[in-house]
């Protein structure tokens, strides 16, 4: 990674997406950065925490979206240019402070990063998040490129100052996670000093902006009055954000945002059509810079809309072509609504050509017939490749365990999931354990309702999962509900010591902070017990512990019950002591291969990625370049053919 706060403007580098984002940040003052890990914007932090101290910058993992907005509000408030970032999903945990904040208003520059992810590529779901800024009427940004992140991350703060509002810029994976050349632009040299001016005042007792209660009926109508200040600004924003290319009249005009931009642009110059379309390309995304669309509407006939995910850009420009001067001429949209574009995905060059032919007719193969024929006969040759954990992960031996408790019990019980890596519990590497999984906390809040259903005839054992991040993130409240209903199901929190899934970012339940600075570690099991939970605490590399815990915790039935699965992750581990615990291998002489039970154990069952099956022999052999050495296949083996050596 680049010097990111080198002092070196017009210089010119290679940066990540979420790097030129933290860049701008840092060009724009920023004093307070607050979020929470979620792929794809899971860079921006360490990027800032990075060069924190030099800067005098405070940059922090919160516990959870909410707190992380919150805290960058509370910055705001004193004077502090803030930020607070997360991914499409972290919004929703939000949005109960965002109702209220925009109503309040803020002081210094407050900039809400949000990364969708269209695909999705790294999310339990898709989400427009745009949808949010015109529902909370705060200005929204939307950059096409990482020179443009910077730029108008940069531009964000300002704009937030001028109407008093959080402004949001919204990326998606294809901008945070690419790599491009990135100019420079100057470091502030101002000093940061915080200040909460607004304390009470003898002579005026009332005054308090920051304060809803009592007050939405004066603070709703001057949240509108600073909304339409934002107007006047995305008409004046800067050439660079918003702009037309190619003819006077065109034939079609494509109107296009973010990295879909870039698509279109693309797919102009592979059908050789710039000369008959045009490309309005739009980065103040709401509220929308009325008086360019509407200059350039009345140019045309067509309009294809190109974005992603909801028609968002379609709505808003259909709702706006109402009002063009009658006698107008009629015009064609086409996108979402005419299903020219679609909904869900990501946009890419293929599906704007694909459009741009149902519009203009003819026809188009990217590549010759024969091409597609053999790329597909390759393709029928790849191996497949199942979601899988990685080799030496604590869960593995713990869902194997699992299954294999639930069995011994024989009365139907169940494993609800959640979001982390142990989603993969509802799949083939979790050995089909998980039952549900829907958002961060939700099998604990699941639970609760499962929990209570004895009146119904319900005595099924039901278990919840989730991680050590997301406990502190959303579970806590479900725990303290379900306490306080005397619901009964046993909580299992899987703790790998780490937010492992999106790069294994710190939590409040360890002794490093993001900056490297020593913290106050909370103890998963001194919250359960303070709520009256029995608690226990196992290995799950030892699986006869393991299951012997989980029988007593299913056979003791009442209330709720906590088992902390506690190993940590294998990638973390590898990294602090650089070696592996054990050296295996296969006593091929002993190993009974085909005839083992179940047909092969190890490699079709437990299916490590460090085990293999060896056509030539016939036998289970180790794969040395994949196996984490963490001993645990030599337990499951029925034979004790499986070898560990301590290294």
């Amino acid at each position: 990674m680049t010097d990111i706060d080198m002092d070196a403007p017009g210089k010119i580098d290679l940066l990540l997406g979420n790097e030129a984002i933290a860049r701008g940040a840092l060009e724009a003052g920023v004093g307070f950065v607050s979020a929470y890990p979620g792929t794809p914007s899971s860079e921006i932090i360490p990027t800032l925490a990075d060069v924190a101290k030099q800067n005098n910058i405070y940059v922090e993992w919160a516990a959870n979206e909410k707190v992380a907005l919150e805290s960058a509000a509370g910055a705001s408030f004193a004077g502090i240019r803030s930020m607070a970032v997360m991914k499409q999903n972290g919004i929703n945990v939000a949005l109960d402070f965002i109702a209220n904040l925009q109503m309040t208003g803020i002081e210094a520059g407050l900039v809400l990063l949000v990364a969708d992810d269209p695909g999705p590529l790294s999310s339990s779901n898709e989400e427009d998040t745009r949808i949010v800024a015109k529902w909370m009427d705060f200005p929204l940004l939307e950059p096409c490129c990482a020179q443009e992140a910077l730029e108008m991350t940069r531009w964000a703060f300002e704009i937030s100052e001028q109407c008093g509002l959080i402004c949001m810029v919204r990326t998606v994976s294809r901008i945070g996670h690419t790599r491009a050349n990135v100019s420079m632009g100057d470091l502030p040299r101002f000093e940061k000093k915080a200040y909460f001016k607004d304390t009470w005042n003898m002579y005026n007792p009332a005054k308090g902006i920051h304060c809803t209660v009592g007050g939405p009926l004066v603070l709703h109508p001057e949240k509108i009055r600073k909304f339409a200040k934002v107007k006047g600004i995305f008409e004046n924003a800067p050439k660079e954000f918003n702009w037309y290319e190619g003819p006077e009249n065109p034939e079609l005009l494509v109107i296009a945002s973010g990295v879909s931009y870039i698509y279109a642009r693309e797919a102009l110059e592979i059908l050789k059509q710039g000369k008959k379309i045009g490309i309005l390309k739009l980065g103040t995304i709401w509220p929308i810079p009325e008086e360019l669309v509407i200059k350039h509407l009345l140019t045309t006939k067509q309009v294809l809309f190109v974005e992603e995910l909801e028609p968002f850009i379609e709505r808003n420009v259909m709702e706006l072509a109402a009002t063009l001067p009658a006698g107008s001429p009629r015009i064609e949209f086409c996108g979402m609504r005419t299903g020219h574009m679609r909904g869900y995905g990501d946009v890419n060059v293929d599906l704007v050509i694909d459009a741009l032919v149902k519009i203009n007719g003819g026809s188009y193969e990217p590549r010759d017939s024969k091409y597609s024929e053999e790329l597909s006969a390759l393709t029928q040759m790849n191996p497949e490749r199942p979601w899988e954990l990685c080799p030496g992960c604590p869960y593995r031996p713990f869902f194997w365990t699992l299954k294999n408790t639930l069995q011994l019990d024989g009365r139907d019980g169940f494993a609800l999931d959640d979001v982390g890596c142990y989603t993969l519990g509802a799949f083939n590497s979790g050995y089909w354990q998980g039952r549900t999984s829907h958002a961060m906390g939700s099998a604990f809040g699941v639970s609760c309702g499962l929990g209570k259903l004895r009146q119904f005839g319900f005595k099924q054992p039901v278990l919840a999962m989730v991680g050590d991040s997301t406990f502190f993130h959303a579970a806590m409240p479900a725990l303290a509900s379900g306490v306080w209903n005397r619901s009964n199901f046993i909580g299992l929190v899987m703790d790998n010591s780490a937010t492992a899934m999106t790069g294994h970012q710190p939590h409040p339940g360890l002794e490093k902070n993001v900056m490297g600075e020593s913290a106050k570690p909370i103890s998963t099991e001194a919250v359960c017990r303070s709520m009256g939970c029995r608690v226990e605490v196992c290995d799950p590399f030892d699986m006869e512990g393991t299951k012997n815990a989980l029988l007593d915790l299913i056979e003791d039935d009442d209330g709720v019950r906590i088992l902390v699965v506690r190993r940590v992750c294998e990638l973390v581990r590898a990294r602090i002591e650089k070696k592996a615990p054990f050296i295996m291998h296969v006593d091929i002489e002993k190993c009974i291969g085909e005839d083992c039970g179940c047909g092969r154990v190890c490699t079709r069952m437990f299916h490590c990625p460090g085990l293999m099956w060896d056509e030539k022999t016939g036998r289970s052999a180790i794969d040395e370049v994949m196996c984490a050495g963490c001993g645990v296949c030599a337990d499951i083996c029925p034979r004790g053919v499986i070898i560990k050596e301590i290294t």
